[in-house]
């Protein structure tokens, strides 16, 4: 898998290219539509993307700035995980939040905090994410 492979630097050239690609028409690995994808539903990053230095920029909590290559691979994860099927119901709980929110990309977002802290704590703690858990917080989302 080219994640778990890649550092910093090359995960970040991978969506700067992927978006370059989409915009130029030219065709595109799956993963790389994917990401396309998922740049195309954030258009508060078009320009961060686009410009020469965006993929160098640090982004930190203290100052303010969210970090749309976190955000954009939580995306992935959580797609990832849907598609997988892992941990087992999690598809359901995505189809069920969808729904009621009317919008799948709203649902993977209300899905990225959970996952986000989920992993935060296991990180923390030092050991793996409790599917469970997390599975259980996912279903107990507005």
């Amino acid at each position: 898998m080219f994640f778990a492979n890649a550092g910093r630097d090359e995960l970040r050239r991978r969506y700067v290219n992927a978006w370059r690609r989409h915009r130029e028409g030219l065709p595109l690995e799956p993963l790389d539509a994917q990401i396309a994808d998922l740049i195309a539903l954030h258009p508060e990053y078009h320009a961060l993307l686009e410009s020469p230095e965006g993929a160098a920029h640090d982004f930190t909590v203290e100052q303010g700035r969210s970090n749309p290559f976190l955000h954009m691979g939580l995306h992935l994860a959580i797609r990832e995980q849907v598609a997988t099927r892992r941990p087992p119901g999690i598809e359901l709980v995505h189809q069920q939040l969808s729904r009621a929110l009317g919008d799948v990309h709203a649902a993977e977002h209300r899905m990225i905090e959970v996952l986000a802290e989920t992993l935060w704590e296991a990180q923390r703690a030092g050991h793996a994410p409790d599917e469970q858990r997390y599975l259980e917080r996912l279903r107990h989302l507005p």
